[in-house]
């Protein structure tokens, strides 16, 4: 794609997990290792990014150009929303066709200004638009986010194993919600279960890139449009966030150029 680099899809098979979450945060851990970073809300239903990284209800792209749209820029990184141009409280009621449309116009209209990783934040599920990104451009390699619960797990299995049907390689997977500690009186407790994101991680040979624990801080942060990376840069969970961003570059750094191919088995 003209003007970005790398592409890293963040997806989950499921939602509720924090993956849109997990994506602000590891955008904005990217650009604090001094790339350019964009990211792009691939969430057509249910647009969350604009709120999490502090962009005002109203606020609407500049044109670029005769076709294409300036991306708006929040906390040194470019953002792509369906939010940005429709009414948030304005259903989406479309089909998967208008979906998968509309997808690609963000994805190929934005004017990305020299990206070295654009991350998309991926709907829940396995379908259109998740076939779309596969079909229309190069992806470097995509993250999965779960929680360690075994209904979680067997729909990120889905997930991994949609990626590789489309030779997108999985570059490893995230444990949100990982563990609980109270803060009144410390005690710490695997709330959804212990393990889950190691097991898979295991099971489909990549890698565990990151642990995240279930606090009120982190929530209350996105909610607020300043995630933790960037209100809290000195806490456990930034240092996790810019963990996995580097573990991310690294991997992506470790992949092949070429890009992914539609392969269906019988």
């Amino acid at each position: 794609m003209e003007g970005v680099k790398h592409i890293v899809a963040v997806a989950s098979g499921k939602g509720g997990v924090g993956k849109s979450t997990v994506t602000v945060n590891l955008a904005l851990a990217m650009a604090a290792e001094g790339y350019r970073v964009g990211l792009l809300d691939a969430d057509i239903y249910g647009p969350s990014q604009a709120q999490m990284l502090g962009i005002g209800e109203g606020v609407r792209p500049q044109q670029a150009g005769e076709n294409q749209f300036q991306p708006l820029e929040a906390h040194g990184i470019q953002a792509m929303s369906m939010a940005f141009m429709v009414d948030i409280n304005e259903p989406m009621v479309w089909r998967g066709p208008m979906v998968a449309g509309a997808f690609q116009q963000m994805l190929n209209q934005t004017a990305w200004d020299n990206l070295d990783y654009l991350f998309i934040d991926m709907p829940p599920g396995t379908g259109d638009i998740q076939l779309t990104l596969a079909q229309k451009v190069p992806v470097s390699g995509a993250v999965i986010v779960t929680t360690p619960q075994d209904i979680a797990l067997l729909d990120a299995r889905k997930g991994i194993e949609m990626f590789r049907k489309v030779n997108v390689p999985v570059l490893g997977v995230v444990e949100n919600m990982s563990l609980h500690v109270c803060s009144e009186c410390g005690h710490s407790e695997p709330i959804f279960g212990a393990g889950g994101g190691k097991r898979i991680a295991e099971q489909y040979q990549t890698k565990l890139l990151g642990q995240l624990p279930l606090t009120l801080s982190i929530r209350e942060q996105s909610d607020g449009g300043r995630p933790t990376v960037i209100s809290d840069p000195d806490s456990e969970a930034a240092a996790t966030f810019r963990g996995v961003a580097r573990a991310v570059a690294d991997g992506v750094a470790g992949q092949q150029s070429e890009g992914p191919t539609i392969s269906f088995g019988d």
